[in-house]
C-alpha cells in the first residue's frame, strides 16, 4: 500500500460516512410528502423481509399526502401492518389495493426533536469520518515503520488526510444546516 492508495481508500470511506448520513435524513419527515420517508421500511412478506420500494409503487399526488400502490394487491396488509409498526409516525389508511398516508404538520415541540435527531445523526457521521481519519493515520505508521515512506512523507499524509477530514466534516455541517433549515421553516 502506498500514500496514495491510503488517501484514496480514506477519501472513498469518508464519502461513504457523509452519503449514508445524507441518506438517514432523507427519511426524517420534514412536513411534505416524500418517498424516501417510507421506501427502506422494512415489511414482512412472501415469508422474507423486504423494503417497501421492492413491494409497491410510493407516490405523492399532494404536498402532504404519500400513496402506496403494491403490485401485487396481496401484500396490502403486510404493508399496512410493517408501516403502523414503523417509526416514521404516521397512520395508515387503506382504501382497497391502495395505502394513503396523509402527512401532518409538524408541531414546534416535534420539529426541535426532530433538529435534536438529526444532530445526533450527523455527529455520528463525523465520528465515522473522524474513525476513517485514524484508520489512514495507523496504515500511514505502519508504511513508515517498514520504511517505504519517509519522515516528511508521513507529515505529508498526515496533512492531507486533516485536509480530507475537514473537507467532510464541513459537507456534514452543510447538509445538517440545510436539513434544519428545512425542518424548522413552517
Amino acid at each position: 500500500m502506498t500514500k496514495d492508495d491510503i488517501l484514496l481508500e480514506t477519501e472513498m470511506a469518508m464519502e461513504k460516512s457523509a452519503d449514508f448520513m445524507v441518506h438517514e435524513f432523507a427519511a426524517v419527515r420534514t412536513g411534505k410528502a416524500s418517498p424516501a420517508l417510507v421506501e427502506n421500511v422494512d415489511v414482512h412478506a412472501y415469508g422474507s423481509t423486504m423494503k417497501l420500494k421492492q413491494l409497491a409503487l410510493i407516490t405523492t399526488p399532494e404536498p402532504r399526502l404519500l400513496v402506496v400502490q403494491p403490485f401485487d394487491a396481496g401484500t396490502v396488509r403486510d404493508i399496512e401492518k410493517a408501516l403502523n409498526e414503523s417509526r416514521i409516525g404516521i397512520t395508515p389508511s387503506v382504501d382497497g389495493k391502495i395505502i394513503r398516508l396523509p402527512i401532518p404538520e409538524l408541531s414546534e415541540e416535534r420539529r426541535k426533536d426532530l433538529v435534536r435527531s438529526l444532530g445526533k445523526m450527523a455527529e455520528e457521521a463525523r465520528v465515522r469520518v473522524r474513525a476513517n481519519r485514524r484508520t489512514a493515520l495507523d496504515e500511514a505508521k505502519k508504511l513508515k515503520a517498514s520504511g517505504t515512506l519517509t519522515e516528511d512523507g508521513m507529515r505529508d499524509t498526515e496533512d492531507e488526510v486533516q485536509k480530507l477530514t475537514d473537507r467532510f466534516v464541513k459537507s456534514i455541517d452543510e447538509h445538517l444546516g440545510r436539513k434544519e433549515a428545512e425542518i424548522m421553516k413552517v
